[in-house]
């Protein structure tokens, strides 16, 4: 899956480990942002973690604040068979300038099940807006030695809280057997789901 995963959009260049992980530390609540994304199959609400990927999470509510999400889409789901997977979001018309990575190593977060993570290409600092969720623990997306590719992994920023079963629905819904390039080929909504709007709470 780890291959499916890197081979399309999101394929990663090969450089060097970043070390190991951080212990992972609870956050305090004043510094979690709640957000509400209204979607057309249903409401999913994240607390952003503004402790512990700060750059991350006021990044992505640069587009929240903007409403730069507002009538965006789900656009991939990526299965796995064993009920684990992701799906993508966002809208690359829309974006801004990239922000700066804050790996896992570094902010002790996990890609674990219902985290949101910013998606980014081959470069490290390449994330803008377009996000994913996963459904299932998919830690080989954290950085370090057991992680992707080129070891930086993915950008954690927070969880789902509310909402889970919306996310499966979406990543249940039907695909094209022919959209997508590559790895993403039968990966890709058809139709997408609308985000309605993402809003704070």
């Amino acid at each position: 899956m780890r291959r499916n995963f890197l081979a399309g959009s999101l394929a990663l260049a090969g450089v060097a480990a970043l070390g190991g992980k951080v212990q992972a530390r609870e956050t305090p609540a004043e510094k979690l942002v709640r957000i509400r994304m209204t979607t057309g199959l249903g409401d999913i609400v994240l607390d952003l973690d503004a402790g512990r990927a700060p750059l991350t999470t006021a990044n992505f509510l640069r587009y929240v604040d903007s409403k730069k999400l507002d009538a965006s889409v789900f656009y991939r789901a990526m299965k796995s068979p064993n009920d684990r997977g992701l799906v993508q979001g966002g809208d690359s018309r829309r974006a801004l300038a990239p922000v700066a990575h804050e790996p896992t190593s570094q902010t002790g977060l996990s890609h674990t099940d219902g985290t949101i993570s910013l998606v980014r290409g081959a470069a490290a600092g390449s994330g803008k807006g377009d996000f994913f969720i996963c459904v299932g623990d998919m830690t080989f997306l954290d950085a370090g030695p057991d992680g992707t590719d080129d070891k930086l992994g993915f950008a954690a920023f927070g969880k789902v809280v509310e909402g889970m079963d919306v996310v499966r629905a979406i990543l249940n819904a039907p695909v094209s057997a022919t959209e997508g390039v590559g790895a993403m080929q039968g990966q890709m909504l058809a139709p997408k789901v609308p985000i309605v709007k993402t809003r704070r709470v």
